[in-house]
């Protein structure tokens, strides 16, 4: 049985379809890949697997109502819009877990995600790359069975970028989490998961890296000028 099962999912907001008859599955401790241009739909897809928005089709978590299991459901979203001028630390936002873990357990996570040294900082001050971190470490705090990420490396440096995918990379490996990362970054894309899902309202492909992403699939998305050279970090 599939960890997650998406089944003719559509998303319509008044006459305009987002997305369109959309089929997939997710096994346990895979990790799929999510591309398409903007507009394609492709947080529309996370938000309808959470039932953050209504949609058409199934969703389901272990053959199940994923209605049921969103405790089991970890999200890091592209921006994380709060008040920066509120007085909480890293620390104190790290404790707003909602499964309680071990002492051991949460050290572990903090020196996997490299955020030891901002605990006493305010979470307002920290920058772009250090925030993701933490969201990133809050989320594996919760020990999903599955992680979503809408584009968590934007607007982050090189070197920021690096650090990300080691981390994502040793997390995914580590804790054996499925995950489905959403990103422009073809290379990233190509570098971390098994699986990948070409998005623009349709669906444009599905299956394996190394057959799904095609020239041809690239120019589909992207039009005939994008070019793409995967390459590893």
């Amino acid at each position: 049985m599939s960890l997650l099962e998406v089944k003719n999912l559509s998303v319509k907001i008044g006459e305009q379809k987002i997305l369109d008859n959309i089929s997939f599955t997710l096994e346990e401790g895979e990790f799929l890949g999510v591309i398409g241009p903007n507009g394609a739909g492709k947080t529309t897809l996370l938000k309808a697997i959470l039932g953050l928005i209504d949609y058409e089709g199934e969703v389901k978590f272990k053959g199940d109502d994923i209605k049921k299991h969103l405790d089991k459901i970890s999200y890091v979203p592209q921006k994380f819009e709060f008040d920066k001028s509120i007085p909480i630390t890293v620390e104190e936002f790290i404790n707003l877990t909602r499964i309680k873990i071990t002492k051991e357990e949460k050290e572990h996570v903090l020196k996997e995600t490299g955020i030891l040294k901002y605990l006493t900082h305010k979470l307002g001050e920290i920058s772009g790359g250090e925030l993701q971190r933490v969201l990133i470490a809050k989320a594996i705090m919760d020990k999903p069975l599955l992680l979503l990420m809408d584009e968590p490396i934007a607007g982050i440096d090189i070197e920021g970028e690096k650090r990300f995918v080691n981390i994502i990379e040793h997390l995914h490996k580590e804790h054996k989490i499925s995950v489905i990362l959403v990103s422009h970054e073809l290379s990233i894309i190509h570098y971390l998961a098994q699986k990948i899902l070409c998005l623009n309202k349709k669906m444009f492909c599905y299956g394996d890296i190394e057959s799904s992403l095609t020239s041809e699939t690239i120019k589909a998305l992207y039009g005939e000028e994008f070019i793409y050279k995967p390459h590893k970090h």
